[in-house]
């Protein structure tokens, strides 16, 4: 079998300029390039902290976010890619530092085997954040 990591995740957004922003200041993402892919008529931003790389699509004509992909349990009942998750070292400091930030917190999890969190950006798509 062919070896390969991981690069990137990404995520469309209505305003491609607030989102940079919002996960700049929120996350500490910087903007490591930006470029258009012509045939989707999409403004793109690749955004990176350390080695993790996130990809930003503003596309033309795109659909908002349905209701049901804003919550955990109805994005579930949607097939296809769900939300990206990120490991983080103390949940409550995690979540007192999003309060701060005005982060609306969606879910938190409390489970013997650890614990987490799930966000929205500012476009309303699902983050989750893990403390194993």
């Amino acid at each position: 079998m062919a070896e390969f990591t991981f690069h990137h995740g990404g995520v469309s957004v209505p305003d491609i300029e607030a989102a940079i922003a919002w996960y700049d200041r929120v996350l500490g993402f910087k903007l490591e390039k930006r470029f258009t892919i012509e045939r989707e008529k999409a403004d793109t931003a690749m955004i990176r902290n350390g080695p993790m790389r996130f990809e930003l699509f503003q596309v033309e004509g795109a659909a908002p976010l349905p209701a049901s992909r804003r919550t955990v349990s109805g994005d579930l009942l949607t097939h296809g890619n769900k939300h990206v998750g990120f490991q983080i070292a103390d949940l409550d400091s995690f979540l007192a530092e999003m309060a701060t930030k005005d982060v609306e917190i969606v879910l938190v999890v409390r489970k013997e085997f650890g614990c987490g969190c799930f966000i929205h950006d500012c476009a309303g798509n699902l983050i989750e954040f893990v403390e194993e």
